[in-house]
Formats: C-alpha cells, structure tokens, sequence
C-alpha cells in the first residue's frame, strides 16, 4: 500500500481531500496544524492528525495541501526528510511557476488542478447538481503536469489526482507553463473579471429599477443560452440584432490589448501577486 502524507488536511482544500483518500488504496498520514482543522477530521471523518516528522517517515507521496503563499515555506521545511524518489504533489501551478519549489532533482514534481463541474453536464441527482466545486459528487474534469521526475511517475500521480478529484471523467495532461494561462489566466484574469463585471451590470440595471429577481433570473438564463451557442453545446447562432450587440459591445467593454494578460510577463506578475 502506497504511504501518503497529506499537509493541511483539515484546511478547506484538504478536507475535500482527505474525504476523498479515505476509500482509495493509500495509506493516508495527516497533517495539520490547526486545532479547528484537527478537530473537523475528527468529528468529520473519525481522523487522528499525526505529526510532520511522522507522516513523512514512510511517505512516498506528499501532498501539499496548503496556500500558495505557503507552498514554499512548507516545501522548504520539510524537503531535507524526503527520500529520493518521494512524488511532492502541489495542487494550483502558481508556486511551481514562480519557482517556490525547493531544488532537489532527485523529487518528483507533480502539480494537478481541477477544472471545477462543467455549466453543461448531464447530472440528475440534487446533490450532484449543487457541488458546484466538485470533488464529492459532481463529476469533473481535471489538469495535470509532471513538472520534474520519470516519465513512469506521470500516471502516479494521475491516479492520486483522480483519487483526490473523484469524480473524474477527462484528465488532461498539460505542462506548469500551460496551466498557468489556464490560471490565473483564463479562469481568473478573464473569466472571473468578466463575471464580476457582469454580477456589477446585474445590479447597475437594477438600481435602475428592474427588480432583483427579476435581473438575475434573466441573467443566468441568458448566460445558459448564450453559452450554449458561443461553445458549441447547440447547433444554434445569435440573431441579427445580438451580433450587433456584440460588435458595439466589445469595444465598449474591453480594452484593444486585452489579450496581453496572456504574455509570459503579465502571467508571472500575476503569480507574483498571488504568491
């Protein structure tokens, strides 16, 4: 049985984690140095938390649960009491991007990520329906990067990603460098800007008198259609008067240079801010 030590196991993240590693085939060590997080596995999960120096005598994987922003604090404390060979999976490719990964050549490192339940899927139970997040009952899908180590440790740590995401339907195999314009590019810098704009539009045409209720049901019905047709989940196109919408609309909206937030240089000040 493959030997686990999960850092920040009570954490938010971890929790989801932990919940998800409990029925798989490892043996999962937990960490966290959080009373309230201690105390959730606890109460949660019947888990007992287990001191760092323990949980990685034996470990072969080490999940590092934890912030961004201590990523690299984490990594560097413990890295003298990995053995060789040890696959360290970071789960949101901004501290391997920005280099917060100590160097040893002789780790493994593996950086996965959710893509989060699609808007277009084909769940019917309720609580599938309301785990927007994924990792208990939505189906998703997921990214990942062997971003140092063996070819052999790819699908290593791929299964441990389809553990710790389940449930999984596509795996997508990308590098650190891709996954980064994945995010923070695309899913943060643009889409979720470009929401907030529209959660702000929302409330601009009802502080304009068009009541609530009535705005955000008409919103997210229309992001449904719209959506539907823009990404190909219909054989539909917009009307006349919706293409002209767009093209007054863009410029309006959006900057010429828009696309800039994809350069390497605008992708790793991001980071920066982030980590």
């Amino acid at each position: 049985m493959t030997s686990v030590a999960l850092f920040g196991a009570g954490g938010k993240m971890g929790h989801r984690l932990a919940r998800n590693l409990r029925n798989s085939r490892f043996e999962v060590q937990h960490v966290e140095v959080s009373e309230p997080g201690r105390a959730r596995l606890k109460a949660d999960f019947g888990i007992d938390c287990v001191s760092p120096d323990s949980a990685l005598a034996k470990a072969e994987i080490v999940v590092l649960a934890v912030p961004d922003t201590a990523i690299g604090k984490v990594a560097g404390s413990i890295v003298g009491q990995l053995k060789p060979g040890t696959i360290v999976v970071i789960l949101d490719a901004a501290a391997p991007f920005a280099g917060h990964l100590p160097e040893r050549s002789d780790l493994t490192y593996f950086v996965t990520h959710p893509c989060h339940p699609p808007i277009f899927n084909d769940e019917t139970e309720l609580a599938a329906k309301k785990d927007h997040f994924g990792g208990i009952a939505a189906k998703q899908h997921i990214v990942s990067a062997l971003m140092q180590g063996p070819e052999a440790d790819y699908a290593r740590g791929e299964e441990i990603a389809r553990v710790i995401w389940a449930p999984v339907m596509r795996s997508h195999r990308v590098t650190v460098e891709q996954m980064a314009l994945l995010e923070p590019g695309l899913s943060e810098t643009v889409c979720a800007t470009l929401l907030d704009v529209m959660r702000e539009a929302m409330d601009e045409v009802v502080r304009r008198g068009v009541p609530k209720e009535a705005a955000r049901d008409f919103l997210l019905g229309h992001m449904n259609v719209l959506g539907a047709v823009i990404f190909k989940e219909v054989d539909g196109v917009f009307s006349d008067a919706c293409n002209k919408a767009i093209k007054f609309g863009k410029p309006a909206l959006m900057q010429p240079d828009w696309r800039k937030v994809f350069e390497p240089a605008e992708i790793a000040e991001s980071i920066k801010r982030i980590t």
